[in-house]
């Protein structure tokens, strides 16, 4: 007999996402097409008069890689669709209307700093350069909340091999897009846009560092960063910024966009401890969205086992945060 020794945060992954919507694809489409119509008439509306069909479409949904597993359900797409961080559309949850008005075809990436050749490069292009896959990702705001999610992209290690930075590159900075005609929290004077995040290369090119360009076996919405985001489910979520423009590969650490507003909350490196508490709250417990349940938060968010080595040497440095 075969026996399958899972990990205790291990879930099976029939468990995880109804199997009839990826053994037929036509259905799964027509079935999220109507769940988007059926979550906000004023949002879908909004969303159809803003952009042309998405050229990725075919993409989706991505291969599953079953590497990536989770220990609780995937958080309802309802949930994740209308309850988000994007300052560049608002302080509130609410911003899944006003992410409407940003236009996200055409969307070029702009790659340069330490890197052999500088380039721009198209998302669509890029995507179908490297191929996309599917991971469920546990999600852990500072804000002490938490979700689980099925991203489609593909790994950042890929798009730094792309990149070929020079050995002296040190980090990855990222900026987000720039444009007040569209992004009213953009016209607020005393935040620090662009939107800018960093890693170190160590960072960027570990395996769970991922590059998202969809969810819920489609095109990522607008309102949870697309046409591509960031996801390094050991860190805070702020450290996964949205709607990226900008690769530069610098030997210069990042100031972030919250570090650069109060440094005393936010630091750079940013990754989960529950025993490391914010300021202003306790980081011992998380609500999982869309349940009303909290948990014990897990050091690293429970990827300890991927990304513990990455801090050895470092225990003076404010990882926490």
């Amino acid at each position: 007999m075969n026996v399958i020794h899972r990990r205790g945060w291990e879930l099976p992954e029939s468990a995880a996402t109804p199997e009839r919507f990826f053994f037929d694809r036509r259905a799964f489409l027509a079935a999220s097409g109507a769940v988007a119509l059926s979550l906000s008439p004023t949002i879908a509306r909004a969303q159809r008069a803003a952009d042309a069909p998405d050229p990725s479409i075919d993409l989706y949904p991505a291969k599953r890689n079953g590497k990536y597993t989770l220990d609780r359900p995937i958080t309802d797409e309802e949930k994740n669709l209308t309850y988000n961080n994007f300052y560049e559309f608002g302080s509130s949850k609410a911003v899944a209307k006003p992410a409407q008005a940003l236009k996200i075809r055409p969307w070029t990436i702009k790659i340069d700093g330490m890197v052999e050749k500088e380039q721009e490069i198209g998302i669509d292009d890029l995507m179908r350069k490297v191929g996309i896959e599917e991971r469920l990702y546990r999600h852990r705001c500072v804000e002490a909340w938490s979700m689980t999610v099925p991203w489609s992209g593909f790994p950042l290690a890929k798009l730094v091999e792309l990149a070929k930075p020079l050995a002296s590159a040190k980090y990855l900075q990222m900026e987000t897009f720039l444009d007040k005609s569209v992004a009213s929290g953009q016209r607020q004077s005393w935040y620090p846009w662009p939107y800018r995040e960093g890693l170190t290369m160590a960072e960027a090119t570990n395996e769970l560092a991922f590059m998202v360009t969809g969810a819920y076996g489609k095109p990522v919405a607008k309102q949870m960063g697309a046409p591509l985001r960031l996801a390094v489910p050991w860190k805070y979520g702020f450290k996964s910024i949205k709607s990226i423009t900008h690769f530069t590969f610098t030997d210069k650490q990042p100031k972030s966009f919250w570090e650069s507003l109060q440094a005393a909350e936010y630091g750079f490196w940013a990754n989960v401890n529950p025993e490391v508490s914010h300021p202003r709250w306790s980081q011992a417990s998380e609500e999982v969205l869309g349940t009303g349940q909290r948990r014990p938060t897990l050091l690293f968010n429970g990827y300890g086992e991927y990304v513990a080595d990455l801090y050895k040497g470092l225990e003076k440095e404010r990882l926490w945060a």
